[in-house]
């Protein structure tokens, strides 16, 4: 019997006494339900202990302590069983305990079905039974004792990217409402702290091992004024510095606009290199295209900065990343698109749009409507997605399918910075969200540098 327990859990449940320990459970059951349910001795079976009750953004589940095994069985199950509470818990409980498996695991629980519940001293016992290979063990590598602060947190790609290599994120912070309502949705075992980083004590953040941040980048942007540390926004820079001078993290990944290297005369960037070598950091950065390296069809360049305290692992670190061939946009697209996007006759815009929006979509055309005319991306690939995307509609790419011509939608706009379909939307209105979006990181070039930090640490 293959067995994977849960080592944070069973400490606990044996200090509190518990009758039986989870593998006298699992052999109960075993022998006594061998028969109905058709289990064999050497059946893959994975217990995970999920500790209750569990506190998320201020709600409480559940008023007792259960123990949720989970049984690998290759046989398909019937279908219908989603209405079960029981496995709505589950799939909370996991999602949010089990963080570090490769896939989602709300994703694999179509088929789940409660076949025995027991009960426990103050709690219970619940055996659910899924398909075959559903559940990957914890992440074991070098990433998954570390932890990490993530900083403009944002949407948060860090914390989704580095979850996936069971690092856990032990702060996050933003000075924006809705990205605490995204941010805490998507990562609910730990709520960004909203605030002003600069007034926050460097004594209140926790120690840590990595320190993530897409520092703001309007002051350097070529959209903005590009005031660069003339702007008041810029003073976050400092307040990192703060931070890595007092907690000093062995590992310190910085995003933002390439423009930022070719500020003042390059005056800007030097100051920032000079300042983290002066903290005794080795830098790698490089501007890194979205398109380019991950194949998703959207033009953003943006500098990555990537700091090692330690020269041998700086020395094995690299920013060079494979091009990849290049998805078509539609592959990108909602199937089923709410007509408020589309553009019609009650737009003032309309007869520009209209005149200028002439390929399709399927022949991988895409275009934006810039103020007074309509330009189209040559390049096949989405542009940059910004943040003042919404204001006035101007920025948002648009394009056209056998519905007529329409912008792209906020959740094919998270598509196009790499967040899966999963990843939950918070109810704002749609100048927010794609605010959110252009504002992001994309997490596909995130996980490819958390990939190949953690084969430098292995």
């Amino acid at each position: 019997m293959k067995t994977h327990i849960s080592i944070d859990y069973i400490p606990y449940y044996e200090k509190q006494g518990y009758g039986k320990s989870v593998e006298d459970l699992m052999s109960i059951y075993k022998g006594e339900k061998k028969r109905r349910e058709n289990l064999r001795d050497d059946s893959d079976v994975t217990i995970l202990c999920i500790d209750t009750p569990w506190e998320t953004s201020g709600n409480k589940f559940g008023s007792k302590r259960d123990v949720f095994v989970v049984i690998h069985l290759p046989e398909r199950l019937p279908e219908g069983k989603s209405g079960n509470r029981g496995k709505f818990t589950l799939y909370r409980y996991i999602d949010e305990y089990y963080e570090g498996a490769s896939t989602p695991i709300h994703r694999h629980f179509d088929h789940a079905t409660l076949i025995h519940q027991e009960r426990i001293k103050d709690g219970s016992v619940k055996f659910f039974k899924i398909p075959e290979g559903c559940i990957d063990p914890p992440p074991n590598n070098g990433l998954s004792s570390m932890k990490l602060i993530d900083l403009f947190a944002g949407t948060g790609a860090f914390s989704t990217a580095f979850n996936q290599y069971g690092t856990q994120c032990v702060f996050a912070n933003d000075f924006c409402t809705n990205s605490e309502s995204i941010y805490n949705m998507n990562h609910p075992n730990l709520l960004l702290k909203y605030g002003d980083l600069t007034k926050i004590d460097n004594e209140t953040i926790p120690p840590h091992n990595i320190m993530c941040g897409g520092f703001p980048c309007q002051p350097f942007s070529i959209a903005g004024k590009q005031e660069g540390f003339g702007d008041e926004r810029s003073n976050v820079f400092w307040k990192i510095l703060k931070i890595l001078d007092y907690r000093k993290p062995e590992i310190v990944i910085l995003e933002n606009v390439k423009n930022l290297t070719s500020h003042d005369n390059k005056r800007t960037f030097q100051v920032i290199y000079e300042n983290l070598r002066g903290l005794d950091y080795h830098i790698h950065y490089s501007i890194l295209n979205t398109a380019n390296i991950t194949g998703l069809p959207q033009n953003r360049e943006r500098i990555y900065i990537v700091c090692f305290k330690d020269k041998s692992l700086y020395d094995k670190f690299s920013l060079e990343f494979d091009t990849k061939p290049v998805k078509p946009l539609k592959d990108c697209l909602e199937t089923n698109v709410d007509e408020k996007y589309y553009y019609t006759d009650r737009y003032k815009v309309y007869d520009a749009v209209k005149e200028g929006v002439i390929g399709t979509i399927e022949d991988n055309k895409i275009y934006q409507y810039r103020r007074y005319y309509v330009r189209e991306n040559k390049s096949n690939l989405c542009p940059t997605l910004t943040a003042n995307m919404g204001g006035g509609g101007h920025n948002v790419p648009l394009l056209k399918d056998k519905q007529g011509i329409r912008r792209l939608t906020p959740r094919e706009c998270f598509t196009l910075q790499g967040f899966p379909l999963e990843y939950k939307l918070p109810e704002l209105c749609d100048s927010a969200l794609y605010k959110l979006a252009g504002n992001a990181v994309s997490l596909p070039v995130v996980e490819l540098i958390a990939q190949r930090i953690s084969h430098i640490l292995d």
